[in-house]
């Protein structure tokens, strides 16, 4: 069996959402578009829609706000027309970012603009990073939570500090909030407040809401209706977008409402990490509601005893897993939403253990 099979005969998973099935979500949009009077829009004109993102753009503190089918799409645009509005096709982002990661060169194949990496790989950038940059900057991502290292945020103060040096300079700041819902809660503050000061957000519709796909792009009414045009020049204008609407918008403020929920079971799991010793969590603390779990076996082995417990326990400890730094380890990420807010305290740690024992016995 592949890595799905292998999931979906599994009867207890760790990471993330419970995922319905095709069937169940389709007669769960059904019931709802029935309960709300859903009409279908029209190359993204109707009340479903408009009305979402108005919703969006009023949660983040910003005029407008416009659906995209994909993320990638939305943040290319973005920095695209930031820069051409700075002046400056040069873009300072993080090593890690999604768009180096996991974007296959779209910035440069599509001369979209130039990316300048700044910072350590293992931390996030600071206002420091981007101060050391002598070149003229047409704009700068941040990444909120930044995923690729277990989920870790700048301090509040640092955050500032960015925000305002960025003004100051007249560099484009743009948030690449694919889970920005997840750090409300670690930071205390909304999302609001935490995207003020930005130019631009992305969010995504299906990462940490559970939609089927899509993404909102915010910023001043302006820039949104230059980015509407683009989204038109690269594809993006789907005749219809009610189902990915309708997934998102049915379940969207039940998420939002979690999130705190989400972030208190993840400090809690730390809590019971330390009774775990081989199970090493990165950040040292959450800040978010994911995070890192570094083992003492190389990759290969983590994925193996995965599968092992997969099928003589039917437990799905994680999706993936990465090589680190050192030989013979590696690490894997853990979000933390329903699936583990809902598995009881006690079983849990018999997962834990389970899990520590087989990592001993490699």
């Amino acid at each position: 069996m592949n890595d799905t099979e292998l999931r979906q005969t599994c009867h207890t998973l760790l990471p993330g959402h419970r995922q319905p099935t095709p069937a169940q979500l389709f007669a769960a949009m059904s019931e709802w578009c029935n309960a709300n009077d859903v009409t279908h829009d029209i190359y993204g004109c109707g009340p479903l829609i408009q009305e979402f993102e108005a919703k969006v753009a009023r949660l983040l503190g910003f005029e407008s706000a416009l659906f995209c089918i994909t993320g990638t799409m939305a943040q290319a645009t973005a920095l695209r027309l930031a820069c051409m509005e700075r002046g400056s096709r040069l873009v300072a982002l993080h090593p890690t970012a999604h768009i180096l990661r996991h974007e296959r060169g779209n910035h440069q194949l599509f001369d979209h603009f130039q990316a300048l990496q700044i910072g350590d790989p293992h931390r996030p950038w600071s206002v420091e990073d981007l101060q050391g940059v002598p070149d003229k900057l047409g704009a700068a991502l941040l990444e909120l939570p930044m995923r690729e290292i277990g989920g870790q945020c700048p301090a509040w103060d640092e955050l500032a500090a960015i925000k305002d040096y960025c003004r100051d300079q007249g560099i484009h700041l743009h948030m690449d909030g694919a889970r920005l819902w997840e750090t409300a809660a670690a930071y205390g503050r909304d999302v609001a407040q935490i995207a003020a000061g930005f130019n631009t957000v992305y969010v995504s519709l299906y990462k940490g809401i559970g939609g089927m796909a899509g993404a909102m792009l915010a910023g001043d009414a302006a820039f949104i209706d230059r980015a509407r045009e683009w989204f038109r020049r690269q594809g993006g204008n789907v005749y219809q977008r009610t189902p990915y609407v309708v997934a998102a918008a049915m379940q969207f403020d039940a998420r939002l409402a979690a999130m705190p929920d989400y972030f208190r079971r993840t400090e809690w799991l730390y809590q019971q990490l330390r009774k775990y010793p081989l199970l090493v969590p990165n950040p040292a603390r959450p800040h978010a509601n994911m995070l890192h779990l570094h083992l003492p076996v190389a990759r290969d082995h983590a994925l193996d005893i995965r599968n092992r417990i997969a099928g003589q326990h039917g437990v799905w400890l994680f999706n993936g897993a990465q090589h680190a730094a050192l030989p013979g380890r590696c690490y894997v990420e853990l979000y933390v939403g329903d699936n583990l807010l809902y598995l009881p305290d006690a079983r849990v740690h018999e997962i834990l253990a389970l899990w520590s024992q087989a990592l001993a016995d490699q």
